[in-house]
């Protein structure tokens, strides 16, 4: 649709580039090629803040030298440290993802089976959502359930992170390794099963 408009298509790669996926962007999954992606966060392994933009000379080439300037731009420990990240994401670590997150969507259908409370599982690589609900038929979102997992994971030394209605993401760093994943997969159905006799899905 861009392409017959003439519209520049813009992606924001921030969360879901530099391997999180288990492809350099999560854009090649669906065989598109942006005009413009934004790429950064991870992009330093989490050193100094960095970003940048890939482009095409046909759009960037719309500016003249000093037409953009950027504050944190050129900072040389900064650059070393997104050369170095990105090495380490081609040499294994978006492989790693890749073939974890496929294992941890696999354990995650099984726990799902276990729990009327699930009713999605979705995502691609390290980058997964657990979608909480009500009643599966109805899709009706489970928010105060998805809140006190979440909590109490964190009591139990698991991390996660709500978004939307009553999803909880799962987005470890891409060095994670299988005993430390199935470490937080028991930790999380436990945290599951703990919410869900306190009845908060009913």
């Amino acid at each position: 649709i861009c392409r017959e408009r003439e519209v520049v298509l813009v992606l924001d790669e921030i969360q879901t580039g530099l391997g999180r996926t288990g492809k350099l962007l999560a854009e090649e999954h669906e065989g598109i090629e942006a005009d413009v992606t934004l790429i950064g966060k991870a992009l330093s392994g989490g050193f100094y803040p960095i970003s940048a933009v890939l482009s095409n000379s046909a759009v960037l080439g719309v500016f003249m030298p000093g037409d953009h300037g950027s504050t944190f731009g050129g900072n040389p420990l900064a650059c070393a440290a997104g050369l170095a990240t990105l090495d380490l994401i081609q040499d294994g670590l978006m492989q790693n993802a890749a073939e974890l997150g496929q294992y941890t969507l696999d354990a995650l259908a099984e726990i799902q089976a276990r729990h009327r409370t699930i009713g999605d599982v979705r995502g691609k690589g390290l980058m997964i959502g657990i979608e909480f609900v009500k009643d599966r038929q109805t899709k009706k979102p489970a928010k105060k359930l998805r809140d006190t997992i979440e909590l109490k994971a964190f009591a139990h030394g698991l991390l996660t992170l709500g978004c939307g209605d009553s999803t909880l993401r799962i987005s470890p760093p891409l060095i994670i390794n299988k005993a430390q994943m199935d470490e937080g997969l028991v930790i999380l159905e436990a945290s599951i099963t703990e919410a869900e006799s306190e009845g908060l899905a009913d």
